[in-house]
């Protein structure tokens, strides 16, 4: 079941390199879609960039899920500079390609927002650096880089076996400060008048959210989503027992801020499993929140 979690955890798809994920998406929509209860519209061209936006029926709601992963960039000499929000550690083991071939270097330093990298040669500048997949997974947990948002892909390719009437939009840049969304909440509301948004992408373990409660569906973080939507969203939840957590934050992001931004009237709410150990190599999340997760976008995508 995690065969392809493990796969997309392993696709080179920094925040504004997004095109081999999309192609990856690309391929395997066209080998497996045949197989699911209804075949979606492909949408995706130069106006989307590397987002790609599926149609499935008559759609009153969207999924978004951002592709996109945090990194670093090569700038001058041996230094890297980051890609979105990733943590620095020496040691930890990046993964790129420049025009001399394949790359696998460790961060060699982190001192006064200074990251360096450890490699037989220089690496040419402007070259995107992920970290290299270790991917685990046992009885209780799974455990890899880019588990955010990967995941959070995975769950929406899920959601799209069964999935009769909805949109699932593909977006980029989400790690970076976002750039695509927009693009598509004005495709999706003046074509098909969708104006609801579930955000399938991942959280944090807090004080307040724990390892294998369920899925996390949150009320606020940096952003403010409608009340009334969001409680909809828990009493449908709550009346089919599937577990999850309230969150509650003052700080973080997602897809749901463009949305919230745009000139549409969108409601949103990011709905997710937690992760420990973010934005690192060692992403940590429960599988009972894993199956939480996709039990409830499968029931709210049929009823919202």
């Amino acid at each position: 079941m995690f065969d392809l979690l493990h796969q997309l955890c392993q696709v080179h798809a920094p925040s504004g390199n997004e095109v081999l994920m999309k192609l990856f998406l690309l391929d395997y929509i066209e080998q497996n879609s045949y197989q699911w209860k209804v075949k979606p519209q492909v949408v995706q061209g130069v106006e989307f960039q590397d987002a790609l936006v599926l149609v499935f029926g008559k759609p009153r709601t969207a999924i978004f899920a951002h592709i996109d992963s945090i990194g670093f960039m090569v700038r001058y000499e041996n230094e890297l500079i980051p890609i979105g929000g990733p943590e620095a550690k020496i040691g930890y083991q990046l993964r790129g390609r420049d025009t001399k071939g394949e790359i696998l270097c460790s961060i060699d330093q982190e001192e006064d927002h200074h990251i360096t990298y450890a490699f037989d040669r220089n690496i040419e500048r402007g070259t995107e650096l992920t970290f290299d997949c270790d991917f685990r997974l046992d009885e209780e947990y799974v455990q890899s880089c880019y588990l955010d948002n990967r995941l959070g892909v995975w769950n929406a390719l899920r959601v799209a076996e069964t999935l009769e009437d909805g949109i699932i939009a593909f977006s980029c840049w989400e790690e970076h400060g976002g750039g695509s969304v927009s693009v598509i909440a004005k495709y999706i509301y003046e074509k098909y008048g969708v104006q609801q948004a579930l955000i399938s992408d991942i959280t944090w373990i807090t004080k307040g959210v724990h390892h294998g409660k369920g899925a996390a569906i949150s009320i606020r973080d940096r952003s403010i989503p409608r009340r009334n939507f969001v409680n909809t969203i828990i009493q449908l939840v709550a009346q089919e027992n599937i577990p999850y957590q309230l969150e509650v934050e003052a700080y973080g992001g997602s897809d749901g801020k463009d949305l919230q931004s745009s000139p549409y009237p969108f409601d949103w709410c990011f709905i997710g499993a937690a992760e420990a150990n973010v934005h690192s190599p060692d992403e940590k999340v429960h599988l009972a929140d894993i199956d939480s997760m996709l039990k409830i976008y499968q029931l709210l995508m049929k009823k919202l």
